[in-house]
């Protein structure tokens, strides 16, 4: 099979601009083995496909490796597919998340330029938010996407953004056979880059607004023996300043990937990452904060003395400028937060072929996380007598586990069975570090540096151990009823079992009397969750599908009054609930239509989700010490729809449009105690019920530009709807030049294959907006300290970028 007719067989596989949904399309047998060298050897009982020219946009990679390796996968409900392409188009080190926003559907929000500041980071995918949103890397499950993660590590400290071959992103409630306890609204699968054959290497240097600066390096081997032994390393480093305030935001990352090949059809491989992270995090604000002081408040921290007396000044009630017209003026400001984590990461992978319709593919992974993430507090004073302490909060996670899939095809069938086993020690201490004494106007000793080590605590405020042992099977199988038509139906079966350690709460920082949830366990199963898809290509350039399927969510693991776990909150709390906490699981279905022509593109996707026993923390009362609950808030209904067009009208020329619609509201009203809260019908905090995304690219010859716009909402900041953040736009412009083999200017730069430079603006408008919210839960209403509650981020001003690029 020559490379243009695999070109066209795959091609509707790939999403077109604005496509939301991609059903599951019959693949050649042997597609689905992941890494396997020669996978599309035996092509049979494939799609056929339209030999004609397709439309291009935002979506459509026309990179022949990336479109050929989305076919690698197996049907697995409404995916699209995120290339390399498209991220190389951002500004250099952004957050891969941050262009995957592009698509409709998706929200990210974040407090920084380039999508890396992990405390403001957050994720929406048709309402539902980042912890329910699955999320692997070359199929090692990398847990719950949370702030202090308890099972698994960010994204962004998993793989450096230039080595992402692509993300495939599952948009209904996700794959059975994702290693995955929390996919109810989806997954994200990363797919790390292939070593090449040949060796070389890339150089990539950016810049840009508020002193950020990226660096890359990364070293090809290239086919070091007959058997295709090559490996790839390289280093990260991103630093840039606070674009508000005083502070820097740090990373450095190590990522090695090797591969040996085994025959013909079988291969092992190993991947490792290593990452350092070191962040001053901006302060969170309230509504009353943005009205009464604006947006700029900041923390006392500013590099000097002044700042921390500043701070203790604050502790003793004396405030600068508007803080003190505000309600809680004490909490406007800290001195400082802080965030610093180190993960190392990695694991093993075969991909066996056993027989000519058989393969294997087993994966063993580890992962080790230390993290330490502060902010001074007034409310703990140190022994020094400084009215102000700083509180660390030091996590830690080991956890180890394997996962394992056999795949036949026989006749018309790809059939797939596998098993996922996940081990998980999760450590939460919480600590109080001392800073000094404030005398007459003058700091008697050093303040200590939040972004460098902390030892030697003087108190010890919280600490919880937790074990998780979770397992998961799935079933599968892909049947080719025609040529044209193919259905899907597997299963998953989930068993997960936590137990909470005996846990230590000072009481005189949380009060008299409390106590932690100790000695406890909770164990959800669910032995079967199904998934049943059916895909149909008609006519010419038309195809229409549908996707119904039922997830899972496992309890979640923090510290004391940290998050929506159950274990969160003090014993007599838990005892209250336990009766009735309940798993959160979602029945999702979906249905769309696609048009895949010469000069246009388009798509129409609706979706209907049942999201059943949804656990929140509702929060209440001062940001010291809140009165926090989980509570079981009942079911929520989404019902939604997304529609894009993409105009293609001459070659490298697209525009784009896309709206979203989701009108997700709580089923149930909210009752906390003997207050009821008027809920029902109101729309799903945090989330917008209105969004448009519109796009303009153009390629010429080495040149490729776009402009974008988007508008994102209305979005309820309380539960009770009383308090919202309103819409806001965001524009964007790109543009960047590839000068190909520099031989052709000079032979002595032969050895530079390609020269790429790119110039980026962000929030062209210099727009003022909340970003994210309810990172520290969000407040029921009014009554209950909504206009007070501070549980918002600022989105960053207008900023710009520049990088240089180049292959060797």
């Amino acid at each position: 099979m020559d490379m243009r007719s695999a070109f066209l067989r795959v091609a509707l596989s790939v999403t077109t601009a604005l496509s939301v949904g991609f059903s599951p399309v019959v693949l050649a047998a042997g597609t689905h083995r992941t890494g396997t060298p020669h996978a599309d050897r035996h092509p049979r009982h494939t799609l056929p496909v339209p030999q004609k020219h397709h439309a291009s946009g935002p979506y459509v990679s026309r990179d022949a490796e990336t479109v050929a390796v989305v076919a690698r996968h197996p049907p697995r409900g409404a995916v699209e597919t995120v290339s390399q392409k498209m991220l190389a188009e951002a500004p250099a080190g952004t957050n891969p998340m941050k262009v995957m926003a592009q698509l409709p559907g998706i929200t990210f929000q974040s407090g920084d330029g380039q999508g890396l500041d992990t405390w403001s980071t957050q994720v929406f995918m048709h309402g539902f938010q980042q912890q329910e949103i699955g999320m692997t890397l070359d199929g090692m499950p990398l847990g719950e996407m949370t702030y202090r993660n308890y099972n698994g590590l960010n994204p962004i400290m998993a793989i450096s953004s230039e080595n992402v071959a692509r993300i495939d992103v599952s948009q209904s409630a996700g794959a059975e056979s994702m290693a995955a306890s929390n996919n109810l609204g989806g997954g994200l699968s990363y797919v790390s880059m292939t070593p090449s054959d040949k060796m070389g290497g890339t150089v990539a240097a950016g810049f840009g607004s508020y002193s950020t600066y990226h660096t890359f390096l990364r070293f090809e081997s290239g086919k070091l023996n007959s058997s295709g032994t090559k490996f790839f390393t390289s280093y990260m480093r991103n630093d840039s300043g606070m674009w508000k305030g005083y502070g820097e935001q740090f990373m450095q990352q190590v990522n090695a990937k090797l591969v040996q090949p085994i025959g013909h059809d079988s291969s092992i491989s190993a991947f490792f990452d290593w990452s350092d992270l070191h962040q001053n995090t901006y302060p969170d604000i309230s509504p009353q904060i943005i009205s009464r002081v604006g947006y700029g408040l900041s923390s006392y921290e500013n590099g000097r003395n002044s700042g921390y007396i500043a701070a203790v000044n604050a502790a003793n009630g004396i405030y600068p400028g508007k803080v003190g017209t505000l309600d809680d003026p004490t909490d406007a400001a800290y001195y400082d937060g802080s965030t610093n984590t180190v993960d190392t990461f990695g694991g093993i992978k075969a991909d066996l072929r056993l027989a000519e319709r058989l393969t294997w593919n087993t994966t063993a992974y580890g992962h080790g996380e230390r993290n330490q993430t502060s902010w001074a507090t007034p409310y703990f004073p140190s022994p020094t007598g400084s009215p102000v302490s700083e509180l660390m909060k030091e996590p830690e996670i080991r956890r180890f586990g394997i996962v394992s899939a056999l795949h036949y095809d026989i006749a018309r069938n790809h059939i797939g069975a596998g098993v996922w086993y996940e081990n998980n020690s999760y450590m939460s201490p919480m600590n109080a570090y001392a800073q000094p004494a404030v005398v007459n106007g003058v700091v008697q000793g050093k303040v200590h540096d939040p972004l460098t080590q902390w030892r030697d605590p003087f108190a010890q405020i919280f600490n919880q151990n937790y074990n998780t042992n979770t397992f998961t099977a799935f079933v599968q199988d892909t049947y080719n009823v025609l040529p044209n038509l193919a259905l899907h139906f597997g299963f998953k079966s989930l068993l997960s079992t936590t137990n909470v350690g005996d846990g230590y709460l000072n009481q005189e920082y949380y009060g008299a009397g409390a106590a932690v949830t100790s000695g406890e366990s909770l164990t959800v199963a669910k032995p079967f969750l199904p998934h049943i898809s059916a895909d149909w290509h008609f006519l010419q350039d038309h195809e229409l599908y549908f996707d119904i399927s039922e997830n899972a969510r496992t309890y979640a693991e923090s510290g004391y009054k940290l998050s929506n776990s159950p274990f969160a909150v003090s014993q007599t709390a838990y005892d209250d609930t336990k009766s009735s906490i309940r798993p959160e699981t979602a029945w999702t279905y979906a249905i769309g239509y696609r048009y895949t022509g010469k000069l246009l593109a388009a798509t129409v996707y609706a979706y209907r989700t049942n999201y059943n026993n949804r656990l929140q923390q509702i929060t209440e009362g001062p940001v010291v010490n809140p009165i926090s609950a989980v509570s079981n808030v009942g079911g929520v209904t989404m019902n939604g729809v997304d529609a894009g067009l993409t105009l293609t009208p001459f070659r490298g020329f697209a525009l784009t449009n896309s709206v979203s619609y989701n009108h997700g509201v709580y089923d149930q009203n909210l009752v906390s105690g003997a207050t009821v809260y008027a809920t029902k019908g109101q729309q799903v905090v945090n989330y917008p019920r209105f969004m448009y995304k519109g796009r303009v690219s153009y390629e010429w010859r080495g040149m490729t530009a776009y402009a974008d716009g988007s508008y994102t909402g209305t979005r309820n900041y309380s539960y009770t709807g009383d308090v919202r953040s309103p819409g806001y736009w965001l524009t964007n412009v790109g543009i960047q030049y590839s000068f190909g083999n520099m031989k052709r200017y000079s032979r002595s730069l032969g050895a530079i294959k390609n020269l790429t430079v790119a110039f980026n603006g962000s929030n062209l408008t210099n727009k003022r907006y909340v970003s994210t919210m309810g990172q520290n839960g969000n407040p029921a209403d009014i009554a209950s300290g909504a206009l007070t509650d501070q549980s918002m981020q600022i989105g960053a001003p207008r900023m710009f970028f520049g990088s240089v690029r180049a292959d060797f």
